[in-house]
């Protein structure tokens, strides 16, 4: 569990993949939070949350008006997140907004519903084609549950490694979700700015070598196409 950053009135944390930000229903389970009140025997604030299967950096508040003062920033999209993604395919164009409302579906995931969905954007922009493949510098504007993960399916280009949105024979061929967390941009609770970014990590870049020296891959798996409802 790596310190990113740390003052009085927060910390940043380099999360593992495949552990989850909070406590799950089976209470034995770890959990970033857990591990961090352990560790420093002192109660921590929820500020957001990372999917379980994300890496990447995430911010505890040390106390309540540090809390109050980092979920408004969030609420009201004061705060800059940069995530590096590798999706199935070339997508083009080069950068684009997905601007495409979501809704909670019965198997846990999201989907597109313009009739009954909330509100989601999503800007990316290329950093790497790979064959087979392109690695994207995406920023969400808001913080829906799976919001990259779903609007990137909607285009037809999966998230690499993303059991719940595309093919399984394929994904589970990937050893990891490979979506990452690298940066925060905000103002503290003083007012001073912090850009908190978090290193690729090891399990990620590891998929990368590979497939740049493999070539092009297994079909990508299907997309959905956008609901009405």
């Amino acid at each position: 569990m790596a310190v990113l950053f740390q003052n009085d009135d927060l910390i940043a944390l380099d999360k593992p993949e495949k552990l989850a930000s909070i406590p799950e229903r089976n209470p034995r389970k770890p959990s970033l939070l857990t591990l961090l009140g352990e560790c420093t025997a002192r109660r921590w604030y929820v500020v957001h949350r990372l999917d379980k299967d994300v890496s990447g950096v995430i911010l505890f508040a040390a106390n309540a008006p540090a809390h109050r003062h980092l979920c408004r920033l969030f609420e009201t999209r004061r705060i800059r997140k940069s995530y590096l993604a590798l999706v199935h395919g070339r997508i083009e164009p080069a950068a684009a907004t997905i601007d495409l409302p979501l809704r909670r579906c019965g198997s846990g995931r999201m989907a597109v519903d313009v009739a009954a969905g909330r509100p989601c954007r999503t800007d990316y922009a290329v950093s790497e084609r790979i064959p087979g493949f392109t690695l994207l510098d995406v920023r969400p504007h808001t913080g829906r549950k799976h919001q990259i993960r779903a609007h990137l399916f909607s285009r037809g280009h999966p998230v690499a490694g993303d059991r719940l949105y595309g093919d399984k024979a394929v994904q589970s061929r990937f050893p990891r979700l490979m979506l990452h967390a690298r940066c925060l941009e905000f103002e503290d609770p003083h007012g001073d700015p912090l850009r908190i970014e978090s290193p690729v990590p090891e399990t990620f870049a590891a998929v990368l070598r590979r497939l740049r020296e493999e070539g092009p891959p297994l079909r990508p798996p299907q997309a959905a196409e956008p609901t009405g409802r």
